[in-house]
């Protein structure tokens, strides 16, 4: 009997053994499964993050580099604008057959001629320079200083565009603190327009959706023409950078350390925006410790748990990707649509009109924006900014499309009955754009001073001035100069004087 109960404890005790060993069998596999699903999860969730986050980096990247280009072409129709005036390129001033008399009056024609169209930009220098060092125009004396004897010369050496007889330049003898656009006026003559590099402030605008980024515009030998970094600019870009785009004029790039997007522009310039990795992926390295974690304690219930926790991972990723792709397609200052998608909507839109479909284009432009943003700072220029969304919003309706297409310059693409009289609807637009107007005019007091508000509007009509998007745009904002020339806080119609 003794023996009978001793194998009974040791059956006992065997079925117990095999009970623990049971258990620590099926806890292994578990946690073994779990594991499994947790990393599969990570994993999935890392390279699906990764890939959206760079698309979107990317998408803000040619958004900043359209920008730049928009901003310099900008700068070339200004001085273009110079060729309106006949004498201005036909003028001589090396001749020695020149009247004195007559030379001076000429050379006083050009000079407002040119001080004009320089009023109704920031430019540090706009001038013509002749081949003997004589100048008409404003000239600063740095850049005077700057190029000393050698001024025409080097000028026109920074020619190197044959088509259009003109050329960028920025860190002339190591100075980074303007950048040059230089055209040829005629054989014994150039055309000089600066502006300081600092201007590229309102052009490379941090988007919202993604922190810390570094913004910066690279010559192709490295050095920085513009960064968001203070004291950057004119250095050499450093080295973990600069091996990563070595080879690469457009692209993304992502490893363990950056997220970095390149798109060329101007001349052998890129634009450069770098983030490190660890900011893009710090939610999903919280989440991932969180599901380790809970993995390895709750091992029998880890399956159920990965998988509410996988759930919980979607949908702080799903909300991350909505976020960063509505700020993707808003401009998240004004609420409207910016740039990039803006231009999408109108060109499907125009895609799909239907035969008798009428559109017009409004191209809608801050007066005097810079020197709101130097009188009164940034934080009230971002007000004023905030402001115009919300007055395009209450002026035009909900079915017409709104956007900002960097800096100061908005657009409104408006639908128009296909039934409507051309007198029609040339009275609708006259009076969206008069309510837009007043809605923006305002006096304000701010501190001692008063900010005035007024917009300048060019409007083309399709399809009338142009089937696409780029040909609309080219139309009114040549609406959009003329306004300018005729005095501002007013509006021109394919051409027509209102």
């Amino acid at each position: 009997m003794a023996g009978f109960f001793g194998r009974g404890r040791e059956n006992t005790a065997d079925i117990r053994k095999f009970k623990f060993s049971l258990i620590a069998y099926y806890a292994f596999i578990i946690i073994g499964i779990t594991s499994f699903i947790s990393v599969s999860t990570i994993i999935k969730t890392d390279d699906v993050l990764k890939s959206k986050v760079s698309e979107l980096a990317a998408d803000l990247n040619v958004q900043m580099q359209m920008n730049l280009d928009s901003y310099l072409s900008r700068v070339e129709t200004m001085a273009a604008l110079v060729f309106a005036e006949k004498v201005a390129y036909t003028y001589d001033a090396t001749d020695a057959n020149n009247d004195e008399y007559e030379a001076l009056n000429t050379e006083n024609s050009i000079s407002d001629k040119l001080y004009s169209l320089c009023l109704m930009e920031n430019f540090v220098d706009f001038s013509i320079v002749y081949s003997n060092n004589h100048v008409v125009g404003k000239l600063s004396n740095n850049t005077k200083d700057l190029f000393g004897s050698s001024l025409y010369d080097d000028l026109a050496g920074i020619i190197n565009r044959e088509r259009t007889h003109d050329g960028w330049l920025a860190g002339y003898s190591g100075n980074y603190n303007r950048i040059y656009y230089v055209k040829r006026v005629n054989s014994n003559a150039v055309l000089l327009t600066s502006f300081y590099a600092t201007e590229l402030e309102s052009v490379f605008e941090h988007p919202g959706g993604i922190a810390d980024i570094t913004i910066r515009l690279v010559e192709d030998n490295d050095v920085m023409i513009y960064s968001s970094v203070d004291g950057e600019m004119g250095s050499i870009m450093s080295d973990d950078i600069s091996k990563r785009v070595s080879g690469h004029d457009s692209a993304t790039l992502m490893d363990d350390d950056y997220l970095i997007t390149v798109n060329p522009s101007g001349d052998n310039w890129r634009v450069i925006s770098s983030v490190p990795t660890q900011i893009i992926l710090k939610e999903k390295n919280t989440v991932q410790g969180y599901i380790l974690g809970i993995g390895a304690i709750a091992a029998i219930i880890a399956i159920g748990l990965s998988m509410i926790l996988s759930f919980g991972v979607s949908s702080s990723v799903g909300k991350k990707f909505t976020t960063l792709n509505e700020e993707a397609h808003v401009d998240q200052l004004t609420g409207v649509l910016n740039k990039r998608f803006f231009e999408v909507r109108v060109d499907t839109l125009l895609q799909n009109a239907e035969e008798n479909m009428q559109y017009a284009l409004l191209l809608i432009d801050i007066d005097n924006f810079k020197s709101v943003n130097d009188t009164f700072g940034h934080a009230y220029g971002d007000k004023v900014l905030a402001d115009v969304g919300e007055s395009m919003r209450s002026t035009f309706r909900s079915e017409d499309s709104l956007g900002r297409l960097g800096g100061d310059e908005f657009c409104v693409f408006m639908g128009i009955k296909g039934s409507m009289s051309e007198e029609e609807r040339n009275r609708l637009i006259h009076r969206k754009c008069s309510e837009l107007l007043t809605a923006l005019r305002k006096r304000e007091p701010v501190g001692d001073k008063e900010y005035r508000g007024s917009a300048s509007v060019g409007v083309a009509l399709y399809p009338r001035n142009g089937t696409s998007f780029a040909e609309l745009y080219k139309m009114a904002d040549s609406a959009l100069y003329a306004t300018k020339r005729k005095g501002k806080d007013n509006f021109t119609i394919d051409g027509e004087e209102n």
